[in-house]
């Protein structure tokens, strides 16, 4: 028989008073939380830690004070100020998700956990945020911080991800009937600034005396992992292509699918194949005389390398394309994934225009 441990409340929310981690988007001297803030920030962490998001989610509360204004912007200028986040979706579904809001319900959050599920974006984790956060209601965020603190607590000592719903039943019988926001940020913090996954500091947790997996004497093999399997690479020709004027063509990428709504230089389909073999047939870019730029650029997306090869040439006259003639001063103006940022780097260095 597996033997649980039920995190008593009082441990974990006694140690938050005196050591929670102050956040932007955190409320703090009893003021009620800000749904939107709330919303907001919880939709930049996914996949993203929180140093790297507090001077977007600044910039963005600046830009965009309410969810009125949000809804109300342009999805460029969304794109834009999203740049360097990565996983653009995010930033289409947060745009899509405020205009929801101010259009169906009125510019309020619904409190409902599972009407927060139907909104774009939002997943059982995030619904879960902000329904505890938020609205003070009864839910139980599990993100990895506690999914690692739930592992070593009970020793839980099959391989994640195929006991992801184990932990996350361990961590609902912990819930309290109290604070539930504190309680659902208290399991993060220490996660993040105690429980950590390298040589977690049990000598100052509050949860020593209760956890299994210390008093086992493993706590820093848990959470354990399914061995990774190998990303494949696929490989793309992308095209530098400019006209007389030396303006640079630019295009948008389909706003569903990867890099969706973001801004692109033309490319062959992103294929296993080799170079060579890349199918060229839906590119319509005009008779291009196309020389290579040498060495590849390289990327890296959650699964799968991308290498790319690029080729500049210079358009005749009176070429029709679809797309945006853009002067290269002005580049900064267009919302560019981190990958083409790469190629535009390497392509102008090279020419050293």
């Amino acid at each position: 028989m597996v033997t649980t441990s039920i995190l008593p409340e009082n441990f974990i929310l006694d140690w938050f008073d005196l050591n929670q981690r102050s956040f932007p988007w955190r409320a703090s001297g009893g003021e009620p939380p800000n749904t939107y803030w709330v919303w907001l920030s919880e939709i930049m962490l996914q996949q993203t830690n929180t140093t790297t998001v507090q001077p977007y989610f600044l910039n963005f509360i600046q830009k965009w004070p309410t969810i009125y204004d949000l809804a109300g912007a342009e999805l460029d200028q969304v794109l834009h100020a999203w740049q360097g986040l990565g996983y653009y979706a995010r930033a289409r579904n947060l745009h899509k998700c405020a205009k929801i809001i101010v259009e169906e319900f009125n510019g309020e959050f619904p409190e409902d956990e599972k009407q927060l599920l139907g909104l774009p974006g939002i997943g059982p984790y995030t619904a879960a945020a902000i329904t505890a956060i938020a609205f003070e209601l009864s839910a139980t965020p599990v993100d990895g911080n506690v999914e690692r603190v739930m592992a070593r607590l009970n020793n839980v000592t099959k391989p994640l991800p195929l006991v992801k719903k184990e932990l996350i039943a361990l961590a609902k019988i912990s819930t309290p009937r109290k604070r539930f926001g504190d309680y659902a940020q208290a399991l993060m913090d220490l996660g993040a600034t105690v429980c950590v996954p390298k040589k977690p500091k049990c000598s100052i947790c509050p949860c020593r005396s209760i956890c299994i997996g210390f008093k086992a004497g493993t706590p820093e093999d848990l959470p354990r992992r399914s061995p990774k399997k190998l990303m494949p690479t696929r490989h793309a020709k992308i095209y530098f292509m400019r006209n007389h004027q030396n303006q640079l063509f630019i295009r948008r990428r389909e706003e569903k699918g990867l890099l969706g709504g973001m801004m692109e230089l033309p490319s062959s389909e992103w294929s296993v194949k080799h170079f060579n073999e890349l199918d060229e047939s839906s590119l319509t870019l005009g008779m291009v005389k196309w020389k290579q730029i040498p060495n590849k650029v390289k990327h890296t997306f959650t699964h799968f390398h991308l290498e790319m090869q690029v080729f500049e040439g210079v358009v005749e006259e009176g070429t029709e394309l679809t797309g945006v003639w853009c002067n290269l001063r002005d580049l900064n103006k267009y919302a560019f994934p981190s990958l083409m940022k790469k190629v535009l780097k390497h392509s102008i260095s090279y020419l050293k225009l």
